[in-house]
């Protein structure tokens, strides 16, 4: 090869002076905090005025392309400005039909799609100068717009939506200004004919350019804040479990605040100790472990920190209520894993995700139920923490208690239901009829037990009716003598009509204390709905009738034996064949649960059990869990 050939290879490629000030000027923009960190995101290419005209400087479209023009004059900070500008139209979402005026959703049935009725000119005026207000507060480069337009349409509290208005009732005639990038006349927004459509039901369709500048925004302010701290931002190492976490916090309102007051620890041989596979949440200390092992991808690892954010939430550990512990975590596993599936929530990971489409729409109670019936089904499944353990480490709920500090339960609770208003109010996503109802159930105190039992009563024992009688005179026959006053009297009724049947298992771990406490309640609830007496019969090794008396009788007779199970369909059966026992009465059952696995019962009934204890079977009456 000849020396003149190979130089004439080796030639370094001449750069066109024109576009020298364009290169500096995004050089500049890459300088800044902010805009710096989402410039990247943009296709950014030179073009001349052949094809944009001699006074348009640039033109973007709603893919993130801007033109520039490299014929205008313009210095490197000017140039700096005029690419920002054309960032900032797909940041603020001016694309998008939903921002724009005359929107309108589709129909139910989804046929009619979404229609934006507006002076399209108006509104790319409009938006140029929001846009132009923005850079102008936050002193960007060098303006290249009408700075007099911008003083006189944008006002402090002014959006683009109020611009466009004011511009549509006071303009009259041509417009004489310009405050975008391109010549008078000229929109510098390509495609506004087609906006962007997005699916606010589908958590991931929504416009990426806003997102990447919320996280460019969190950034700038988390690196002032060390700044003023006196501390190092580049030796803040982020992991990608903790990315994740920010995730929610800058994009996914209704799980942020959980995510705000949990610590991430993503660390192979604390996993390791700790026997977890992938992830795991201890709710008393606040902190969520993933172990780096799994080698998770952004989107499973967004499910998995979901995933243990709603089992602090919800507090599934307070509900779990006697029921074995990984049984419980298992019954809720499935339920989060399907509500997080339907709501597009990251994605599901292929190892250690238990989902049932089957048990989609039930609640974690009837799961556990299931379970409980058929353990050789449900055996032999695997959490995120691994086989035979629950993700949940911590069951207590007494944390926090502090003197001065915060109920972690309560700030659980608090987060997550500031989050689903929050979620709800912007429009940020679909979220299961299921996750709603629960999340909202967490405002409402639960109800007492013995409040419950009132509410029993008054369902099978009406007030008695009263009637006038002559046999007795009113108390006030003695200030008018000579009239004959009536009193109202209750009507009489059969002996044992108004009545109800009590099993008392007396053996196991149910204490007297508990046991007098029931019936002490019955005793008020029977004399307050006149039912004087009740159908008793006592259980431990075996039934003992101990016939009709007042429940305050009944209380005063518990003798705890202290055995281990106790048989209950014995007594059951001695009320349900007794002649004198009337055939609708119903039966309430103090019982610890320790009994056999299945009860028989052809009347209406009622469990009083205490809190943490469960049945062996899946009861058709009502349970009401005793606590002091």
């Amino acid at each position: 090869m000849s020396a003149k050939v190979r130089n004439k290879k080796n030639k370094t490629p001449q750069v066109d002076p024109k576009e020298v000030p364009v290169r500096h000027g995004r050089i500049l923009l890459r300088e800044n905090r902010i805009l710096g960190r989402i410039s990247g995101n943009y296709d950014i290419r030179i073009s001349d005025k052949k094809r944009l005209g001699k006074e348009t400087a640039a033109v973007s479209d709603s893919d993130g392309v801007i033109y520039l023009n490299k014929d205008i004059s313009y210095s490197p900070k000017e140039w700096a400005y005029t690419i920002a500008h054309c960032m900032m139209h797909n940041v603020f979402g001016h694309f998008d039909a939903q921002n724009m005026p005359g929107f309108e959703k589709p129909d139910a049935d989804g046929k009619k799609r979404h229609i934006v009725k507006c002076n399209l000119d108006v509104w790319n005026l409009a938006c140029d100068i929001y846009v132009s207000k923005f850079l102008s507060d936050i002193k960007f480069a060098a303006p290249t717009c009408s700075r007099e337009a911008v003083e006189k349409f944008a006002s402090r509290d002014t959006d683009e939506r109020k611009i466009y208005d004011r511009l549509m009732s006071e303009m009259t005639g041509e417009v004489t200004f310009t405050c975008g990038t391109a010549s008078m006349h000229t929109r510098d927004m390509l495609g506004l004919e087609k906006p962007k459509e997005y699916d606010e039901n589908y958590l991931f369709d929504v416009n990426h350019f806003k997102s990447e500048f919320a996280d460019a925004l969190v950034y700038s302010v988390s690196r002032a804040v060390c700044a003023a701290g006196g501390k190092d931002p580049h030796d803040h190492r982020t992991n990608p479990a903790a990315k994740a976490a920010e995730w929610f916090m800058n994009h996914y309102p209704l799980l942020g605040g959980l995510a705000a007051g949990f610590k991430i620890i993503y660390d192979r041989e604390i996993s390791q100790k700790n026997e977890i596979e992938i992830a795991a949440v201890d709710v008393s200390k606040a902190e969520i472990y993933v172990n780096p092992g799994a080698h998770l991808t952004r989107q499973e690892m967004i499910f998995v920190l979901a995933h243990e954010y709603l089992h602090a939430g919800l507090c599934h550990y307070e509900r779990r209520q006697g029921r074995d512990p990984l049984l419980w975590n298992v019954a809720c596993d499935f339920v989060i894993n399907a509500w997080l599936k339907e709501m597009h929530v990251g994605m599901m990971p292929e190892k250690g995700c238990l989902y049932d489409e089957a048990l989609a729409e039930c609640s974690a109670e009837e799961i556990y139920d299931r379970m409980v019936s058929d353990l050789k089904k449900f055996s032999g499944l695997e959490g995120f923490r691994g086989y035979g353990k629950g993700d949940v480490i911590d069951g207590g709920s007494t944390f926090g208690k502090e003197k001065g500090a915060m109920d972690l339960d309560e700030f659980y609770k608090s987060a997550l239901q500031n989050g689903l208003e929050y979620h709800i109010g912007r429009g940020r996503g679909f979220i299961p009829a299921g996750l709603e109802e629960e999340i909202r159930a967490l405002a409402m105190p639960p109800i007492p037990w013995n409040a419950k039992l009132a509410d029993w009563f008054d369902v099978h024992f009406s007030p008695l009716e009263k009637r006038r009688s002559y046999a007795r005179p009113s108390r006030r026959q003695g200030a008018t003598p000579d009239i004959p006053r009536p009193r109202c009297v209750v009507s009489d009724i059969p002996e044992y009509s108004r009545t109800f049947g009590v099993v008392i298992d007396t053996s196991g771990s149910m204490s007297a204390k508990m046991i007098g406490m029931a019936l002490g309640a019955i005793a008020s609830y029977s004399a307050a709905r006149d039912v004087p007496y009740a159908r008793v019969v006592f259980c431990d090794a075996e039934a003992f009738d101990a016939g009709y008396m007042s429940p305050e009788e009944a209380a005063g007779r518990v003798n705890v034996i202290g055995r281990g199970g106790t048989v209950l369909q014995p007594g059951i059966d001695l009320l349900q064949r007794a002649e004198d026992f009337p055939g609708d009465a119903p039966i309430l059952i103090i019982t610890d649960g320790y009994i056999e696995s299945d009860l028989k019962i052809k009347r209406e009934h009622a469990f009083l059990i205490p809190v943490g204890s469960r049945l062996p079977f899946k009861a058709k009456g009502e349970i009401f869990r005793l606590s002091e």
